[in-house]
Parts: C-alpha cells; structure tokens; sequence
C-alpha cells in the first residue's frame, strides 16, 4: 500500500550520476490511472501530496538550494513538463515540455515567525496543502522554510499525484537526497536543457492516437500469448472474473455513515505523530500480524476515542480504510505512471479491547490479500486503459466514492539509513495525503530511519478537533504495546470499571444499534483535545512526541 505517496522506494545512490534517469519524453499520454487523479480533483478536493521534510541546521542558503535541485533536475524530466489537452478533449491529456519553465517559481523560500515552532511549521503545511497547483505549469512546488527553533529548517514537498512516477516512487524530493553527508558533486557534463517546440492541435491528436494504438496493440500482445497458453489463460481468466465479482461485492456493501464523510472545503488542517518502528516490531513480534496490521489497529483505536468524542456510539461499527495497492506486473517494473489500485481495509472502532482488535484487523487482512480483488482491479486497470475521457471520468469518481470509504490510510515504507541534503541530516519525514470529495480524513505514515511518522490532513472545518485523533494515536499504541509486554492495558481496566466513557451495556457489546451521529460538533472546552490545545501552549514538546496544528 506505498503507490499514494513519493518515497516508497527511494533513489538514494550515492551519487547523481549511480541514478537512473528514467524515460519521460515529451508528448508522452497520461495512464488511465494518473488520468483520473485529474479527473478527481476539484474546488474543495485537491488531489497533490507531499511530505514536510524536517533536517538539522543550519539551513542552506537559497541560492545553494536552487543550485542543488537544478543539478538533479535532469534525473526528473518530468517535472519540467506541463499538461497538455488534445483539440476536444479526443484523448487523455500528455506531458509537453514547458518552454516557459521557471525554476524559480517552483522552489520557493519563506521563513517562520518567531519563535519559529513546530506547531507553525504545520500551519504552514496546512497552508501550502490548501492551494491548488496551477495545471498551466509544471504541476509541482518545493518550499525551503528557515527560522525553525533550534537552527533547524525544513521542506515542504507537493506534487500532483498525477505527476509522481508510480513505479519507484521517483519524485523530485527523492532524487535531492544523497546517503552520505558529504555532498556529491554536480555533474558538470550535464548539457543546457532544450525543450521542445509548443505541440500544434495536429501534433495533440496524433500523439494521443499513437498512445491509444500502443495501448491496443500491448493488449493484443497478450492475447495472442494467452492463445498458445489455453490452461494458464482460463486460469488467470477465472481469477479475474472471481476478483471482479468480489469488487463488486464489495461495492454494494458500503462503508457507514460517520462525521468523516461529510462535504468538505479547500482548506486544510495538518497534525504529526512520532513514533518509533521498533514499537511496532515488537507488538507484532508478541502479539502477531504485521507491521500494517498494527497500523491499521492503532488507526481504529484512534478512530474511536474521537467518535466517543464527539458522542457518537460505535457499538457494531466497522469503518472502511481505503487502501493503496499497486496492481504493477513484472513486466511493467521500468514502465511510467501510476498502475496501483485501492482495497477497502477494516477499522474495527467497535472492539475495545486493544489486542482482539489487532487479532480481527489481521484475519481480516489475510483474508484480503487471499482474496481476488487485486486481480479484479487489475483487470478494471487494463479496461479503463481504453476507456474514452468522458467514461474514464466517470469511472473514477465510482473509485473515490464516500460508499467505498471512510477515510484514505496509506503506509509507506521508507529507507532505515540516514539521508542527507548539502550536508544537513534529514531528521523526520511527515508524508501529507490528499481528501477526496467528501471525505474529511486522510492519515498517511513513513517509515525512516528507525522511525514510524504519522501525517494527519483534516479538513478545517470539519476536523477542528483533529488533535483528538492524534492523541488517539499515542493512547492506542501505549495500549498495544503494554499488552505485549504482558500488562493489562489501561482502557480495558476502565472498561470493566464502567469509567470507559460509554454505558456499561455498550461497553460489554461488540453489537447492537446503528451509531447516532449528534448534530453538535463544536469545539469541547474540556475533555483530550482541550488537553492537548493547553499542552501546546504551555510549549510542551518533547523528542518524537506528536504536534499538531
């Protein structure tokens, strides 16, 4: 599930010229896939990411940064590509050398107020998150932010997610990265870039054509391989059909009604959660599953305590997680664009007791990962690939629908070495996911360097109160990990006290009525979110401790 965010597998060789630049030529066709991330977007739904990289002092000077990512730009020739459309929307949309392109628009530099906190970095993030990309240009910005307390800075990565490289991940911020303090050393042989000519309506029109022909022409390739291969192909054919029937199965059970999935507007909040990946190593060493598996428990423990924040009960109540899944064959690992697709994880909210959650979260996921719905989606994949715009548009926002979801949850498994910029240690790696229309939610985690980052991005409206699930990312883990060390965990003590906050006969039912979503949401003037609002104010923020906006 690493295909919704750059940095899944980062480029980190030691030197510029140990990465390879990868074939982006000009006129190349969107996938079906990147096309509908643009077909997706709109007003109130942004659909770039990012990341707000965090690194020791002191910070670069602008000019030295410049110079750094206009030495690696070359290894990213798409990131000096702008979209083009053909003469009536014929076709799907192709990158085009931009002959207007202006580094100096695209990498930006700010610096915080004093005292440059963490908590105004963030606010900063939200920000920059809040405004679109402009599609008449490159569709991707960097910004360096100095004056961060303690002579750190920091930046905040965004890109269209149509732009990032589904394959490897291969995004500008992974390619500005070097394993070794000491800088490389530019390569000085690079030759001046040159774009090419603005394409006319009849180059649009003929590009497109030739991306549809190639398209048909690999399906055809593998119809006639499955012709001489009859017992593999009714095989495969029967896997796809069975993974088809269980997508839709899955489409006409749809995810319940919760305050996440309600109309959203173009602003943004952002919140952080450190921890460590050897406390999630050592829950699922004790207790079983995986490393997602426990992801996806502390991300349902998170979930209820801001339910029961908000008054809302969750007896019987299991949320939908989408979750990223690449849908890449062997044959297309050195091929561009995105090829992933999404299965609905479970987020159990109605299980109190930490460890039968992670028990059901990882029967549930074994249970997924046997199942067909990759093949079927991958089948869905290779079919949108010869759908016209207009279908293809349609189709997805059927993949983004609030029926399917209830919130996006992607973890991205990132390098356990140390990287570096110009000689400054990156120290976190906060990744920012995007909202889909109707969705209020979306909490993306990064593993680095022996640490498990949390980036929560909440609508502004709808999730004032999003410190409230950031605090239940540190209670739900705390919960998990004294289970494995053998002791009681502390809400399963209060629960059987009655003290959990909810009645005794809900507490000792794992069913029962459907939730009742309250009309109030205001803001509480007491309770875990007014606790946090007070810690922060009081500067309270200890090493690899959560902040949030």
């Amino acid at each position: 599930m690493n295909d919704f965010l750059p940095w899944s597998r980062l480029d980190v060789s030691t030197s510029p010229a140990g990465r390879r630049e990868l074939s982006q030529e000009h006129l190349d066709r969107l996938t079906s896939i990147d096309a509908s991330f643009l077909h997706q977007e709109g007003e109130s739904s942004h659909m770039h990411v990012g990341g707000v990289l965090l690194f020791e002092g002191p910070p670069p000077s602008f000019d030295d940064y410049l110079d750094h990512v206009r030495g690696r730009l070359h290894l990213v020739p798409r990131f000096r590509q702008k979209l083009v459309t053909p003469p009536f929307e014929t076709g799907r949309p192709l990158w085009a050398d931009d002959p207007d392109f202006n580094l100096e628009y695209h990498v930006r530099h700010t610096a915080l107020p004093a005292p440059g906190s963490e908590e105004q970095l963030l606010l900063l993030t939200a920000r920059i998150a809040s405004q679109q990309l402009d599609r008449s240009k490159p569709l991707w910005e960097n910004w360096l932010v100095e004056g961060l307390a303690d002579g750190r800075f920091a930046v905040i990565s965004k890109t269209h997610h149509a732009l990032v490289d589904g394959i490897s991940g291969v995004d500008l911020a992974s390619v500005l990265f070097d394993v070794e303090r000491e800088p490389s050393l530019p390569d000085t042989n690079l030759e001046p870039w040159r774009p090419e000519p603005e394409p006319s309506p009849v180059d649009l029109v003929l590009a497109g054509a030739r991306g549809a022909v190639t398209t048909a022409a690999e399906l055809m390739v593998r119809t006639v391989a499955a012709a001489t291969r009859p017992a593999t192909s009714l095989n495969l054919l029967r896997d796809a059909l069975e993974g088809l029937g269980e997508l839709v199965w899955a489409g006409l059970n749809p995810a319940p009604e919760t305050p996440l999935n309600v109309p959203i507007g173009p602003h943004r909040r952002y919140a952080v959660v450190r921890h460590q990946l050897a406390d999630y190593k050592e829950v699922k060493d004790a207790l079983g599953g995986t490393v997602n598996d426990v992801v996806l428990t502390i991300v349902s423990g998170a979930l209820a305590q801001w339910l029961h924040s908000r008054g809302v009960r969750t007896e019987g109540l299991e949320m939908r997680a989408l979750v990223p899944v690449s849908v890449r064959t062997k044959d297309q690992r050195h091929t561009l664009g995105n090829q992933l697709t999404v299965m609905r994880g479970p987020l159990p909210v109605y299980i109190e007791d930490p460890v039968a959650r992670l028990r059901y979260v990882r029967a549930a996921m074994d249970g997924l990962k046997e199942s067909k719905q990759a093949v079927g989606a991958a089948t869905l994949a290779a079919v949108n690939s010869l759908a016209p715009p207009t279908i293809l548009a349609q189709a997805s926002r059927l993949n983004f629908s609030t029926r399917l979801f209830n919130l996006l949850v992607t973890n991205i498994p990132g390098p356990q070495m140390p990287l570096y910029v110009l000689g400054r240690r990156l120290e976190d790696l906060f990744p920012v996911a995007f909202l889909p229309e109707n969705h209020a939610l979306a909490i993306a985690i990064m593993s680095y360097n022996g640490g498990l980052d949390y980036g929560l991005l909440g609508d502004y409206d709808a999730m004032p109160d999003i410190d409230v699930v950031a605090d239940g990312i540190e209670g739900a883990l705390s919960e998990l990990l004294a289970a494995a060390r053998g002791r009681r965990p502390r809400r399963v003590q209060e629960s059987a006290h009655g003290n959990s906050g909810q009645s005794a006969s809900a507490a000792a039912s794992n069913g029962g009525p459907a939730p009742i979503i309250p009309a109030d949401h205001g803001r509480s003037k007491r309770g875990p979110a007014a606790d946090m609002r007070a810690k922060r104010e009081r500067g309270s923020r200890p090493a690899r401790k959560r902040a949030g906006t």
